[in-house]
């Protein structure tokens, strides 16, 4: 009744006729008691009214938008024409909202939202002239009308605390989904589509400075995700790879640092077991996922194995986990730190026994096949031997073993696995090194005084020839056959086999070694032809031996040769008679025959050497066969044993014999007798003066004979 009389009072029942000013329509709705219905609301008529004045649209009137209606019919809500935003607002902006999610879902009462569901009616804002982050903030409040349980979640994120908080660059709604071209994220032209996702955080993560100044991880770090094996499958098509909203989240992003976050340490596998289910199934039961589910937070999680952004295919050789690299990057920093082993009563020396042994030297030199940490200890599923299930338990170690080693027996386990020679627990092996040790440095050191002191007396004495202060005497130029041509063969393949041995072994133990890097360079073909060199070389140097052993058994010149090798008293004191007359005690040199203590020694380090290299060697190249009956603790120290002596006989050669046929004054540069079979009758005079003697005097036989006959 009371809108009646007021309608009746302004004359407007009495001619029917259409609002034309704000005036006709302010007449009803700038009264205070009056209301009406919106959207399923009621709403005062004033507030409206009083929205609209302080309104963008202040200037176009009521009747700009209203029409088609006459003030004397009541109610006449519903014979008003719609309002047509596009009477005056046009462009792509209404052409992609008529695409978009909102416009082109439409009910029976139009779209799903209309321009004043998200603008307003009557109190629509100019936002386009405000800060940026107040225009944020205002398009996630309208987005909230609809999506309050998402717009609740957002709040709580890092991104919506950031932007409630005016931080410059902080993303909202609109940021990520669009203004009027909102599609679902199901539709690959959206921006939110899976495979637009990573755009849109590296939008901002990595192409915008601000952005990109005020976060923790660099610009390497957050790009690196393209690169990445998730990166790559989701550029292939792939919708099931893993995004950045897949681990971090989307409206609900927050920090690693944050308890509550998908990338929090203790939260991690969670979020990888989303796409990983059996992965995380072993994990989690595992000795680190277990530990790491009791606080322990030094325990790793996938992400410190794997990598974060950049996480690789196992198969790609630049991965951490890959075969080549995972015992070296992955489980060494652990397990290699003092620090953490010391906390957690962890031995801290299982990497550096690991690369000790065959497997690690192997790894680190190239080869393709060889066993890593995971290889033994398990991958997502490591447990400590205790465990009965675990791959290491003593009941499943010859299983393990059998992986890589056909018909492994108990015996592959008799003996510890991850062992130092030379200062680990195992007493033998203990034993045998550090006498190895001992032995090298009295032999070798002795070696060493000795040639120095010879070496000081030969040059005083060379020095005074050529000075004049000696004179030298006169010998014919006559030859004398030192070696036949088979021994000069035997002598060319020891050189040859023995020179490729220490050349392709030394280079299986050093691979980090200036001269040995280089060469093979983790390439895998060089690797597997430096096995067979060495093999080859080991063959040869047999083959030669076993030779040898005919040769001085059936062959007249070869028993004599051993005969004349055969160790003496004598040798003991011409020794001794050399180290006087070196020092100066004795003025007279000894004299020697065909070979003195100096060949001799050599000759039967020489057969020592050869046989114990043999023989470890043997056991070393047919390891199954020799793990099986041996143990792999008598592996172990044929190994050992194997390594000390190659370094013995190699220190004893380069010190003792290259001393003797090159750096020697009286031979230098070279004693040539190994290539021509000859020494001159000075050489003889001056090395071998009693076998010169008996030449002499077997000469002087034959020509007496000769007068006779």
């Amino acid at each position: 009744m009371r809108q009646l009389f007021l309608l009746f009072a302004f004359g407007l029942l009495a001619v029917p006729m259409a609002a034309q000013t704000d005036s006709d329509c302010l007449a009803c709705h700038a009264d205070k008691s009056l209301s009406m219905t919106k959207n399923g609301r009621v709403v005062s008529l004033f507030v409206e009214a009083r929205a609209f004045g302080a309104s963008a649209h202040n200037g176009l009137g009521c009747v700009g938008c209203h029409e088609g209606f006459t003030p004397n019919e009541l109610p006449h809500a519903p014979r008003i024409t719609p309002v047509k935003c596009t009477t005056c607002h046009s462009g792509d902006q209404f052409a992609n909202f008529a695409l978009s999610v909102h416009g082109r879902n439409r009910g029976e009462k139009g779209p799903a939202a209309a321009c004043g569901d998200c603008h307003t009616t009557h109190a629509v804002r100019r936002v386009s002239t405000q800060e940026a982050t107040d225009r944020k903030a205002f398009a996630e409040s309208i987005c909230a009308r609809c999506h309050s349980e998402v717009s609740a979640r957002y709040l709580q994120s890092d991104h919506g605390v950031a932007l409630m908080s005016g931080v410059k660059g902080a993303p909202s709604c609109i940021d990520c989904h669009g203004e009027h071209n909102v599609q679902s994220p199901q539709d690959s032209s959206s921006t939110t589509a899976h495979s637009n996702q990573a755009r849109i955080c590296l939008g901002c993560h990595l192409d915008n400075p601000d952005t990109r100044s005020r976060v923790g991880p660099s610009a390497g770090f957050i790009s690196s995700y393209e690169a990445s094996v998730h990166g790559q499958a989701v550029k292939a098509g792939n919708d099931s790879a893993a995004t950045c909203m897949d681990c971090h989240g989307s409206h609900d992003m927050k920090k690693g640092s944050n308890p509550t976050s998908a990338v929090a340490k203790a939260n991690i596998a969670v979020t990888c077991g989303r796409c990983h289910s059996t992965i995380r199934d072993q994990y989690d039961y595992s000795i680190h996922g277990m530990a790491l589910r009791r606080g322990v937070t030094a325990s790793p999680t996938c992400t410190d194995c794997h990598g974060e952004h950049n996480i690789l295919s196992p198969k790609d050789a630049r991965s951490p986990v890959a075969a080549a690299n995972v015992s070296a990057q992955v489980c060494s920093p652990c397990h290699g730190s003092v620090k953490l082993t010391e906390k957690f009563g962890l031995s801290s020396d299982r990497f550096k026994s690991f690369q000790d042994s065959y497997h690690g030297l192997a790894q680190q030199s190239g080869a393709v096949e060889v066993a890593n940490c995971a290889s033994c200890h398990g991958i997502h599923d490591i447990k400590p031997s205790t465990d009965p299930s675990s791959r290491i338990h003593p009941a499943n170690l010859s299983s393990t073993c059998g992986t890589c080693h056909p018909g492994a027996n108990q015996n592959f386990t008799q003996g510890k696995v991850h062992i130092i020679a030379a200062s680990g627990p195992d007493e033998i092996l203990y034993v045998v090194s550090n006498g190895y040790i001992i032995l090298i440095i009295v032999l070798i050191g002795g070696m060493l005084v000795h040639n120095i002191l010879d070496f000081m007396k030969k040059s005083r004495r060379q020095l005074a020839y050529r000075r004049g202060e000696i004179v030298r005497p006169h010998t014919p130029h006559r030859l004398y056959m030192r070696m036949s041509s088979g021994e000069r063969i035997q002598h060319g393949t020891l050189l040859v086999s023995f020179f490729t041995l220490v050349l392709t072994g030394f280079a299986l133990r050093y691979p980090d070694a200036w001269w040995v890097s280089p060469l093979l360079n983790g390439n895998p073909v060089i690797f597997a032809l430096r096995g067979i060199l060495h093999r080859s070389a080991a063959v040869a140097m047999v083959g030669a031996g076993l030779y040898h052993i005919y040769y001085i058994m059936f062959v007249p010149r070869g028993k004599e040769l051993i005969r004349d090798l055969f160790p003496r008293r004598q040798d003991i004191l011409d020794a001794l008679a050399v180290l006087k007359y070196n020092l100066g005690v004795s003025p007279q040199k000894p004299k020697f025959g065909r070979f003195s203590y100096v060949e001799k020694s050599e000759y039967w380090a020489l057969v020592w050497g050869t046989f114990v290299m043999a023989l470890t060697g043997l056991i070393l190249w047919f390891d199954n066969i020799a793990l099986g009956m041996l143990t792999k603790h008598w592996w172990d120290v044929a190994r050992t044993v194997h390594f000390y002596e190659a370094w013995l006989a190699t220190l004893a050669i380069l010190v003792w014999h290259f001393y003797f046929v090159i750096f020697n004054p009286d031979t230098y540069p070279i004693n040539l007798a190994f290539w021509k079979g000859t020494l001159t009758e000075e050489e003889m005079e001056e090395e071998h003066p009693l076998e010169l003697e008996a030449h002499r005097l077997r000469q002087r036989q034959a020509e007496a004979d000769a007068e006779k006959g």
